[in-house]
């Protein structure tokens, strides 16, 4: 919409509900020039999703930001990303390796999970991690995980906000250092009683275990070997079938 200085001046009250109501602008003109526009107000957090929506996802990567700030840009956007200490990581694309072996873990869990309590699901699912004695939880998408607590944990969302029983994380060069060391210290401190990292460079699995918030055993596993669950009894297969791609 169009408007003269003189007509901005007269009937301001008119373009201020056109820009409110209707979300849309006004271009005020003085001597046929367009001087200066009146559009609807952004806030900062808009503005920063915004701009960052149409630049690289990768923009978002290691940005400080608050949980409700995290939520907010999350809930806006397309790009896979986890919040952990305070900080968003987005994650990219999985390799056909990555895929192929999380295909392999799915199937051996699928089948001993089958017709049990328990619950086995694949990333992307998104999960809140509340470590003990922190307020600020930690947002993660683990890559394989085992929830033996749906009964009360499903909010009227059909969002899940439990704890898993069992997570895994397939590395990656890009997520190595995160999956072993920030990601660890989160399921521990948060009650889950089972950690699987899958190493395809290495072709090995390690299980850690954690009782009352504290690593109680680690075992490692490499092909020849069958790896073993702590927690489920039963839940075992060769190390070579897993890596089989």
């Amino acid at each position: 919409m169009l408007a003269t200085a003189s007509e901005m001046k007269n009937g301001f009250g008119k373009y201020l509900k056109h820009v409110v109501e209707e979300s849309g602008e006004v271009v005020i003109t003085k001597n046929n020039v367009r001087v200066a526009r009146l559009v609807p107000y952004v806030s900062d957090l808009e503005k920063y999703f915004s701009v960052h929506e149409h630049a690289a996802v990768y923009d978002y990567n290691k940005k400080t930001v608050s949980y409700e700030e995290f939520m907010e840009i999350y809930e806006k956007s397309d790009v896979r990303m986890e919040y952990i200490n305070g900080e968003i990581y987005v994650l990219g694309s999985p390799s056909y390796s990555h895929q192929a072996i999380l295909g392999n873990l799915h199937i051996t869990f699928r089948e001993f999970f089958t017709e049990k309590k328990c619950k086995v699901l694949m990333a992307p699912f998104d999960v809140h991690f509340n470590k003990q004695d922190i307020d600020v939880p930690d947002v993660m998408q683990p890559d394989l995980l085992v929830l033996c607590d749906l009964e009360n944990n499903i909010n009227e969302k059909d969002r899940y906000r439990g704890i898993p029983t069992l997570t895994l994380e397939i590395l990656s060069s890009s997520t190595r250092s995160v999956d072993m060391v920030l990601k660890l210290n989160t399921f521990m401190a948060s009650g889950v009683s089972e950690y699987w990292i899958v190493d395809p460079k290495n072709q090995r699995i390690t299980i850690y275990t954690f009782v009352e918030f504290q690593v109680d055993q680690v075992e490692h596993y490499k092909p020849g070997e069958i790896v073993k669950s702590v927690t489920f009894d039963g839940l075992a297969a060769e190390v070579s079938t897993i890596f089989d791609i």
